[in-house]
């Protein structure tokens, strides 16, 4: 009974150290930190965002998790970080689609498969200054994903995101 017992805990503390609990600790540990923006997109909202663009459209269709988040990057410790972060959820049964690397700077795209389908696709992206993540939780063609990021759209989507959704990060003037 003792043995049946510690197996079923050891299995439940393993299954919960898959990549949407690190994406969870990330986007919690993260989200109150200053100058981010942090965005969790209800089921509701999917639908409305699938109607801005025939990519919006092409990826929503499945999704039933969607996050973004921005956050500051400006001094070479803090970029060190948050590189290592996200090579740590990445390494996890993650398959990098896409990578560049560039000193500290860091662009990737990486999939989860289960099956023919992939399940779930993180983009990373820091330029050394700002770093920025978007992820997808859903069912997703593999060959419109390996299409999409050898295009860099899901950069491009990232940024539409924000502008649909009116959460404009630069700081405003009084002019403006």
């Amino acid at each position: 009974m003792i043995r049946k017992n510690l197996v079923i805990l050891a299995l439940s503390v393993f299954a919960s150290c898959g990549s949407y609990n690190s994406i969870d600790r990330f986007y919690n540990a993260h989200k109150n930190d200053d100058q981010v923006t942090a965005v969790r997109v209800p089921r509701f909202m999917l639908s409305l965002l699938s109607t801005f663009s025939p990519e919006m459209e092409q990826m929503i269709g499945t999704t039933k998790d969607l996050r973004y988040m921005q956050f500051p990057s400006a001094t070479a410790e803090r970029t060190s970080f948050l590189n290592q972060q996200m090579n740590t959820i990445t390494g996890n049964n993650f398959i990098e689609v896409y990578r560049k690397n560039d000193a500290l700077k860091r662009n990737v795209v990486s999939v989860r498969e289960k099956g023919n389908t992939v399940r779930e696709i993180l983009i990373y992206n820091n330029n050394a200054t700002k770093g920025s993540f978007l992820y997808f939780n859903g069912r997703f063609d593999p060959e419109k994903v390996r299409a999409m990021a050898k295009r860099n759209e899901f950069q491009k989507l990232g940024q539409g995101l924000v502008q649909e959704l009116n959460m404009d990060t630069s700081p405003k003037t009084p002019e403006q």
